[in-house]
């Protein structure tokens, strides 16, 4: 009979565990593809939470360094800085997407190419400090596709040089 009771209690704490380690939705994730010599990319996806949390890390196999980053108007001048945290509210879509939010991928190990998929794992901090962990495989979108880096109707933008950030 003890051996029941124990069963049930350690389905109600697994329960209990599964409940408050709740995963965050992660939608559309893609990753800019690059050319031989380019060290850095991003990765963009729309992420919802189910609760208040926060994106606090990031890693991937294929990138030596991986941080949250923020593009911002600095003196009228677009700057993109690493930043410590991304807030999610309970059930509202972030978009991490060219331009804004996004995963940045840094001392890439080799070129990253369409038809690739880039694993990568997101940390998230719920509001009571546990950490959660996701891992999600990302496409990655051939230069020049839309969402890509191409002058054309793509909609994205050119990069001089096609030397990648410099960080």
């Amino acid at each position: 009979m003890n051996h029941i009771r124990s069963i049930i209690a350690l389905a109600a704490l697994c329960g209990f565990a599964m409940a408050h380690a709740q995963t965050v939705k992660v939608e559309e994730p893609w990753v800019r593809g690059t050319v031989a010599q380019q060290k850095a990319t991003g990765a963009f996806m729309r992420l919802t939470a189910p609760e208040p949390m926060r994106l606090v890390a990031a890693e991937s196999p294929v990138a030596g360094v991986v941080e949250i980053h923020e593009m911002a108007m600095e003196n009228q001048v677009m700057r993109m800085r690493a930043i410590p945290a991304l807030p999610l509210a309970a059930n509202r879509p972030v978009e991490l997407k060219p331009g804004g939010y996004h995963v940045m991928l840094m001392d890439l190990k080799q070129p990253l190419t369409g038809g690739q998929e880039v694993p990568i794992t997101l940390v998230f901090e719920n509001a009571a400090g546990q950490r959660v962990t996701q891992t999600i495989a990302a496409p990655v979108k051939a230069l020049g596709t839309a969402g890509g880096m191409s002058g054309g109707q793509g909609g994205g933008h050119q990069h001089g040089g096609h030397g990648g950030h410099k960080h």
